[in-house]
């Protein structure tokens, strides 16, 4: 997904749920930070939004704009109706939405997760799409380690789960442990 073809979701979002803010949670929400993002994290064709005054109109964005639909047939691309329990978030998250607002978005606030936010979702979720999405997020230098780290204490998790996201994090950044001095 391109960041044009973002605010065009963004646009048909707001004008189906009556919403001017459209709150990013999935991974195209790298496209508010990063509006020319690596293509390898632009693979999803799906963007995961919801109407931040009424979470609850999601189920409008599904059928008007969501997979399978007419939207999604004439374009190629569409958005997933979800609601902000959707993603494990660090303390804090809502403060460091970044907003996307142009003529492109008709007028539509699209508030999208910062990169370190949205890369703990990620983290937490685990699955190899988001692996792999985290782990091409360091390769192109768009999240750092200590970053991360902080985050990952502002989330609520069992211990052995924040234990399994702090080894996926220090895999993406192999050789620069604390402790680890250059030779």
């Amino acid at each position: 997904m391109t960041r044009s073809e973002l605010e065009h979701i963004l646009r048909a979002a707001g004008a189906i749920t009556d919403d001017r803010e459209i709150v990013v949670i999935g991974s195209q929400s790298i496209l508010g930070q990063f509006p020319d993002a690596p293509i390898a994290l632009l693979a999803s064709m799906e963007a995961d939004v919801y109407p931040r005054g009424d979470p609850g109109r999601s189920d409008l964005i599904d059928g008007g704009i969501g997979e399978g639909s007419p939207f999604h047939e004439r374009f190629g691309y569409y958005a997933q109706g979800v609601d902000e329990r959707t993603a494990t978030l660090p303390r804090g998250w809502q403060a460091r939405l970044v907003p996307i607002n142009n003529q492109n978005t008709g007028g539509v606030t699209g508030l999208c997760l910062e990169v370190h936010d949205l890369a703990i979702s990620k983290y937490v979720a685990g699955r190899p799409k988001d692996l792999a999405f985290t782990e091409a997020l360091a390769q192109h230098g768009l999240t750092r380690r200590p970053t991360l780290q902080g985050r990952l204490r502002g989330v609520s998790l069992p211990a052995a789960l924040r234990a399994i996201v702090a080894a996926r994090i220090g895999r993406d950044f192999p050789g620069s442990s604390r402790g680890v001095r250059p030779a």
